[in-house]
């Protein structure tokens, strides 16, 4: 059942053109909802860094989905999202779908920041995403023929970024979804060697995966041009957060939508089949 409310007013998708909140954007357009979207070059622009754009960015809506950049694990992530979600009720907005990530402290206290705002909300707290070899960091990598990564042999269960605004996109939108902690994964965990050998297959190309050190991975990503804090948060992730600690799968797909999340290999298979991962002549 949907919320009547949300077809009238507005809903703001922070990180608007990003993995996420690009395709949820979609969504809810496709179905017929007002989105506005929060980003710098906006309409009506909204920058995480600059306070003064919450509130007309907040303005008349109904709803936010919250996809914090550059992550929630970063120093004084709680400290802006308190900040956010104190904007928010004060522009009466009544629901908070929150992106968060598995494993990582610093996220957990912005889930609890959010589940005690006295608003409605829905926590989507997601494994390492497929699209971060097709949309991310990862791309490069895999047009030069070699990923070089560390904690290679550890199993992760990486999640499709359409089953996340799937997920996202329903707790915006219907009922029954409130008060709810979704913890979405991958039907099944694979290494990062494996994931690119069902990269490799896919393309039928070959793509070497290659075990580095932390240090070693720090300099390739700065060598390819990676800014700075994305470097500094994908040291966080394999150091701290790919340990392991998050290889088993989760049922919040299955519980948020009465499906099964898309398995890696349909991702490697559809995403082959765009061309992005094709070696262009020079």
């Amino acid at each position: 059942m949907t919320n009547s409310s949300s077809h009238q007013r507005p809903i703001l998708v922070t990180g608007g053109t990003g993995k996420t909140g690009g395709r949820v954007a979609a969504r809810l357009r496709a179905a017929g909802h007002a989105v506005r979207i929060g980003s710098r070059a906006a309409e009506i622009p909204f920058d995480w860094a600059d306070r003064g754009t919450w509130t007309p960015a907040l303005f008349g809506v109904d709803a936010v989905y919250i996809a914090f950049q550059p992550d929630l694990a970063v120093p004084g992530a709680d400290e802006t999202i308190r900040a956010f979600v104190n904007a928010a009720k004060a522009n009466e907005v009544r629901k908070l779908v929150l992106l968060s990530g598995r494993g990582e402290p610093e996220a957990e206290q912005c889930e609890r920041i959010v589940q005690g705002s006295g608003l409605d909300w829905t926590i989507v707290r997601c494994s390492f995403f497929a699209q971060n070899f097709s949309e991310g960091a990862f791309l490069e990598y895999i047009l030069a023929g070699a990923v070089a990564l560390p904690n290679g042999d550890v199993p992760e269960p990486f999640v499709h970024a359409d089953d996340i605004a799937d997920v996202a996109v329903a707790a915006l939108t219907e009922d029954g979804h409130d008060g709810e902690l979704y913890e979405l994964t991958g039907p099944r965990s694979l290494t990062f060697a494996e994931a690119v050998a069902e990269i490799a297959a896919a393309t039928g190309r070959t793509i070497e995966f290659i075990p580095i050190s932390r240090t070693d991975f720090v300099a390739a990503l700065t060598e390819y041009q990676v800014p700075a804090d994305a470097v500094s948060l994908l040291d966080y992730l394999f150091g701290t957060v790919l340990d392991g600690r998050n290889s088993k799968t989760e049922d919040g797909v299955w519980r948020a939508l009465g499906r099964e999340p898309k398995d890696f290999r349909d991702f490697a298979d559809v995403t082959a089949a765009t061309g992005i991962w094709n070696i262009q002549d020079s």
